[in-house]
């Protein structure tokens, strides 16, 4: 791969220069060519389109190192469609240059770019390379042909008895049973599908019943809660009930399965033109009973499932093999399928997760004046192995025909992308700075864990997932949170070590858990990405496991990261811990921030522009480059303002102010994010923020700092004492001396009858006193130093603690504490200090994880 790379890279002579892509994307999920293939998670095609126009041009390389489907793929191709590209709301004019929303300038080209794909799974790279190869018309007629021969011989299996009673549904199943074949002498509908319900028992009488009769209330449409035991009356839960048990032959000749009873109880078929639904007869449990002793005289994968974080309840209730997620009937006609080569084509791998029996009915849609429709099916549970007390066995062969059809019309792959089944984390076939954008949509810590999900997939493959490097967490793995950020580590690492300098990488990303966000900013950051901005991404339908996973979240987001320039790099080496590589940085960062964001006609704040934030990622440069941070904050923020123009709390380039003062004057000032408080360093920004705009007495603060400090304060974090964070971090004007400049600005602009007063008139005086405000930088300076030093007094008392684990802490005290070990290179203590207190509480806040994580490296090191 890496000459072919090297032969498609064009060369990199002119002079690239992009800011991050700084809108909210929204795209839906109702795209032919991305509901064509189930996967456990995806990014439509054309939300990716709209990042790789911003970042790219026709015949770049973009890298997707875990391109699961391969949609980084489908979107570098339909950039080379300019209908596709105008769909987006995107003006293309006769030249093919594309421009975004209101301006004269263009963005992009329409033009494919040329998708590098890799995954772990054997399983993804499939599916990928069906989307991103082209296929001839001749290709699929010898498929459907395939699948009409297959119909012939098997579609049987598939019919039920159309209007019978209860007297020709016997006299069918007797001869069935009897003849071994399927008799003439009936008018057979064609199934849809045909709901399975488990059998259990009474806990008080043993009598047996199936779920479906005693629980689903067919007319209201819906499952109860509580019912009735048939035979004793005694009222029921469904965690009341025993499942029966069945003796399940293996199909490879090995020990019998004890396994869930079920039977059918529900058929959907179609007669004439018309679908029907009917309870399940005695011809049909006899069909489904035949077809379960009919010999498969083809091969179906019987490989053992592996226990995993995911798979675990499926195993306990007998589904231990693959080919035990399928009834009897789907392996007859997968097997088949197989036996022609159909395996190798995507629309076998499309059938698989549907003709499994996790597939699901939904009790509301066949009720009431619904009944009868076909739309009861919901597909399967993402994200879990698990099949259902009431499952849908689908119509493979109708499914077959279906996906075939689907396949041909809606993929029209015009070139091949560079596809290969591997690590992330190891992309040795790939040249140094060959790569002009990377995307990627990576896995979040235990979200979803791919090896055990793709277990079905590569199990027909006959191919599986080497899961060693795979970045997840998994107790059955044991990997935790830690070796989960090492394995991201190591594939922002590569990705870093392969894309071009200056260029970007963008990764979408859905996890709530604040420990899963910091370990990817963490790992960017290690890796030597720096962050630029952090976008929505709304994929408009929230999945199912988005609705009731708390660790989901609905809306995707979307972090905008670049690799800075060579001439940076070069600069720091030569300076490394010198103040002026501070302001180098800052400046190079501040060039790479979006100067600014609309939300329709209005301006919204750029949150890398605050100067806090833009503090942060100084002392992530310089962690990560294993450097001492040679500025306070104090020193830091008082310069900040010197040297760079601020408007409504944000900091720019002098060359950037005009273009944002122009828009202010337009649209009005951008409004300001309100500060979620969660902590002490947190709790003291809000105090700033609200002092530096209005300087107040104690009491007028009160309320508002108490309801700040509610409920959404960190579990383990000591919550302070209001006085003590105003004495420790600002001043109060006591009426002596000449009213601070601040407090006077303030009372002069708000009360008619104090301005134009002296600074020392008795009613000024007398307004101001007892105001907190916030000290002038000079003073500021002083204040930090005292605190510091007395947040490392107290974390002395860390550093002395004996007992296990330490209940309650203050996180500035380990943020002060840490950074002065990592300046000492006392990597040992913070190591220690680490181990004494909840993993949380530096997992939970990424300055202290990065240093944990940088101070892990090089004891390593040090070995």
């Amino acid at each position: 791969m890496a000459q072919l790379i090297e032969d498609a890279a064009p060369d990199d002579a002119s002079h690239y220069y992009r800011t991050p892509l700084a809108v909210d994307v929204a795209e839906g999920k109702n795209d032919p060519i991305y509901n064509l293939h189930s996967y456990h998670t995806k990014v439509p095609p054309r939300a990716i389109m709209r990042y790789i126009l911003h970042y790219t041009k026709p015949g770049d390389l973009v890298l997707d190192s875990f391109c699961g489907t391969g949609m980084t793929g489908v979107a570098s191709q339909l950039c080379g469609d300019a209908a596709v590209v105008k769909e987006l709301g995107l003006k293309v004019d006769a030249q093919g240059n594309v421009f975004q929303h209101g301006s004269t300038d263009p963005c992009s080209e329409v033009g494919a770019r040329v998708p590098v794909l890799l995954d772990l799974s054997p399983a993804a790279t499939f599916i990928t390379n069906a989307y991103n190869t082209p296929q001839t018309e001749a290709h699929w007629q010898t498929v459907e042909s395939h699948v009409s021969v297959i119909d012939g011989d098997l579609g049987w299996l598939y019919q039920t008895l159309h209007a019978a009673n209860a007297v020709t549904a016997q006299k069918a199943a007797t001869f069935l049973r009897d003849k071994g074949e399927v008799s003439d002498d009936f008018a057979y509908g064609r199934v849809n599908y045909i709901v399975w319900s488990d059998i259990y028992s009474c806990p008080q009488c043993a009598e047996s019943f199936d779920f479906w009769t005693v629980a689903v209330d067919q007319d209201e449409g819906k499952v109860r809660d509580e019912f009735p035991c048939p035979r004793c009356q005694k009222h029921l839960g469904k965690g009341d009930l025993e499942p029966v048990k069945t003796w399940t032959a293996a199909p490879d000749g090995g020990e019998p399965v004890a396994r869930k009873a079920q039977r059918p109880v529900l058929v959907n078929y179609t007669y004439g033109k018309k679908r029907f639904t009917k309870e399940a007869d005695v011809f049909d449990e006899e069909l489904s009973s035949h077809v379960s002793r009919f010999p498969l005289s083809d091969w179906v994968p019987t490989d053992p499932i592996s226990p995993g974080d995911k798979s675990v309840e499926a195993i306990r209730a007998g589904y231990k093999t693959v080919d035990s997620f399928y009834t009897a009937r789907s392996l007859q006609v997968l097997a088949r399928l197989r036996k022609l080569g159909l395996h190798s084509w995507p629309p076998f791998s499309a059938l698989t997760p549907r003709a499994t029996r996790m597939h699901r009915i939904a009790a509301s849609r066949i009720g009431g004046e619904k009944k009868g429709v076909g739309g009861a099916t919901v597909g399967v549970i993402n994200g879990t192995l698990y099949i259902p007390s009431l499952s849908v066995e689908m119509n493979v062969l109708d499914q077959a025909k279906d996906r075939v059809k689907n396949f041909s019309r809606s993929l029209h792959a015009k070139r091949h992308g560079f596809i290969s089944t591997q690590s992330g984390t190891h992309l040795t076939s790939i040249p140094n700075s060959s790569i002009d954008y990377i995307f990627i949509d990576p896995p979040f810590g235990a979200n979803l864990i791919y090896s055990d999900l793709n277990q079905l997939w590569e199990g027909w493959l006959a191919v599986h997932t080497a899961n060693e490097h795979e970045a997840i967490e998994s107790a059955h793995q044991e990997k935790t949170i830690n070796s989960y950020r090492r394995l991201m580590s190591s594939a922002f690492a590569e990705a870093f070590r392969v894309l071009k300098p200056g260029r970007w990488i963008t990764i979408e990303f859905s996890n709530t858990r604040a420990s899963v966000w910091n370990a990817i900013q963490v790992a960017l950051q290690e890796a030597g990405f720096v962050v630029a901005n952090v976008s929505a991404l709304d994929k408009k339908q929230g999945s199912f496991n988005a609705v009731t996973n708390p660790t989901s979240v609905k809306q995707d987001l979307v972090i905008s990261a670049y690799k800075p320039n060579g001439g940076l790099e070069e600069r720091f080496e030569r300076r490394s811990s010198d103040v002026q590589s501070v302001w180098d940085f800052v400046s190079t960062h501040l060039k790479n921030l979006p100067v600014l964001r609309t939300r329709g006609d209005q301006i919204i704040t750029v949150p890398e522009r605050d100067p806090r934030i833009i503090f942060d990622r100084m002392i992530a440069w310089f962690v990560s480059h294993g450097v001492p941070i040679p500025l306070s904050s104090g020193d830091f923020q008082a310069e900040l303002r010197e040297r760079f123009p601020s408007r409504d709390g944000m900091i720019f380039l002098p060359q950037q102010i005009d273009t944002y003062d122009r828009a202010a004057l337009q649209k009005g000032g951008a409004s300001q994010i309100e500060l979620f408080v969660s902590d002490e360093k947190s709790a003291i920004d809000w105090l700033g923020d609200l002092l530096r705009a209005r300087p107040s007495s104690r009491q007028e603060i009160t309320n508002d700092f108490t309801q700040k400090i509610g409920a959404g304060w960190r579990k383990h974090e000591a919550k302070p004492e209001l006085i003590d964070l105003l004495e420790q971090n600002f001043l109060m004007y006591d009426g002596n001396g000449p009213v601070p400049t601040q407090v006077h600005s303030y009372l002069s602009s708000n009360w008619k009858d104090l301005r134009n007063l002296d600074k020392d008139d008795p009613r000024l005086v007398e307004r101001a006193r007892n105001r907190w405000f916030v000290p002038d930088p000079n003073k500021q300076q002083d204040v930090e130093a005292r605190r510091e030093k007395a947040l490392l007094r107290e974390f002395d008392l860390y550093k002395a603690f004996k007992g296990k684990k330490m209940k309650e802490i203050r996180l500035e005290v380990m943020r002060v504490g840490f950074k002065a070990a990592w300046a000492a290179k006392d990597y040992r203590t913070i190591i220690d200090v680490s181990a004494k207190v909840p993993d949380e509480v530096w997992q939970e806040d990424e300055r202290l994880m990065m240093l944990h994580s940088m101070a892990e490296t090089r004891l390593e090191a040090d070995r």
